[in-house]
């Protein structure tokens, strides 16, 4: 809430409505680039198997055509099996293509599962998609293997989220802060995806924990109760 005085005049306003359209905004944007990078990889691939038939070299070409096709539909298979929310599925799948360009494999844990309505879409499409960028960042410094591994699943009333990463890590003096507006380890003013990863949780009384990863980095974990938001 904001409020501006005026001669006489005290004006109240409730930004409350507009932060939750901001956050809506950033989920949307969030699937909107990594459907993008899911089509400019299709496109590379496409490129490349068309330029192989023009050198005359068919077989290649299908070979590579026929491997790309079956590792980009037991991923698909993968994902929508487990998650039947239609647009987080689809970001899942964007991330995939995202991370390939930055020489990191991303994996969906086959033991996730999420049904249609668990919560609403644009906060799972908030939390999964800055949890996500937040851990290609982190690995991004990384020496390679790097990894980011993604559990969506509903459990004891509430859906809980969970993605590791290999990445340097994130000290635990530092875990409160990485969840403020404008916190970030690069840099101030960068820190805005896990803030908006707060706001969710708080609207939904949810709550997180951040632990060292095996590999090496971070998981973070947030659970949010299934039809408690306020």
């Amino acid at each position: 809430v904001s409020c501006v005085y005026e001669p006489g005049v005290l004006t109240l306003r409730d930004h409350t409505e507009l932060r939750a359209l901001s956050s809506e905004l950033d989920s949307v944007r969030g699937l909107t680039e990594a459907l993008r990078a899911q089509a400019h990889e299709a496109a590379n691939r496409l490129h490349t198997v068309l330029t192989l038939v023009e050198l005359g070299r068919s077989d290649e070409a299908v070979r590579l055509a026929t491997e790309e096709l079956a590792l980009a539909q037991r991923l698909t298979d993968e994902v929508v099996g487990a998650i039947a929310e239609p647009a987080l599925a689809a970001l899942l799948l964007g991330k995939s293509a995202q991370a390939a360009e930055r020489g990191v494999e991303l994996t969906v844990d086959p033991d996730s599962r999420l049904h249609v309505g668990a919560l609403p879409t644009t906060d799972l499409l908030t939390v999964v998609g800055n949890l996500v960028d937040n851990a290609l960042e982190a690995v991004a410094v990384a020496a390679p293997p790097r990894r980011v591994r993604v559990r969506v699943t509903e459990t004891d009333g509430e859906v809980l989220v969970e993605v590791g990463d290999s990445g340097p890590g994130l000290p635990p003096e530092q875990v409160a802060d990485a969840f403020r507006r404008g916190w970030s380890t690069k840099r101030p003013g960068r820190g805005l995806g896990l803030a908006l990863v707060g706001q969710v949780i708080a609207r939904h009384g949810g709550r997180y924990e951040v632990d060292a990863a095996a590999e090496g980095g971070s998981v973070f974990r947030i659970r949010l109760p299934i039809g408690a938001r306020t």
